[in-house]
């Protein structure tokens, strides 16, 4: 094992926590600002709308959704939209913590289609995040990487 090796074990695994973190700031801070739509047909609706103002797709999905065909298909139509569009895509695990996250800024009774979720700026006031361009770096680099969705695991707490 070489000191480059050491190196970047370290970093990957600082990097994912950090990762993990920034969503998380990332999605509480567009909630509080409106700049963020929950769920796969209202995420759909908005793409076909107004497809520049999308700045991030957050497709989630744990083990027991894998075998949901129908959001399979849509989440597979939302990536290659969102590569066409040069909009940066992240698979997400842990659908819970999602919920718990989203839930705590939403008075709504009725629950929350968490699968799909865009992250948006408007036109005319773009807001400044600092998770937001941690998030885009990360897609970016993995990118970079030949990984063109990368995904990231939320921790339940």
């Amino acid at each position: 094992m070489t000191l480059e090796d050491t190196i970047g074990t370290d970093n990957t695994g600082k990097k994912m926590q950090t990762i993990d973190q920034a969503l998380e700031e990332l999605l509480v801070a567009a909630q509080c600002q409106g700049c963020l739509t929950v769920g796969v047909y209202e995420s759909a609706k908005l793409m076909n709308v107004d497809p520049d103002s999308v700045v991030m797709c957050l497709l989630a999905a744990d083990d027991e959704d894998e075998g949901d065909i129908a959001l399979q298909i849509h989440f597979t139509l939302i990536q290659a939209f969102c590569c066409e569009n040069d909009i940066n895509i992240v698979r997400l695990r842990g659908v819970k913590r999602l919920e718990e996250i989203l839930e705590a800024g939403e008075e709504s009774a009725e629950p929350l289609d968490v699968h799909c979720m865009l992250v948006t700026n408007s036109h005319t006031d773009v807001w400044k995040c600092e998770a937001l361009e941690e998030v885009g770096s990360y897609c970016q680099e993995s990118r970079n990487k030949n990984q063109w969705v990368p995904i990231v695991s939320l921790q339940e707490r």
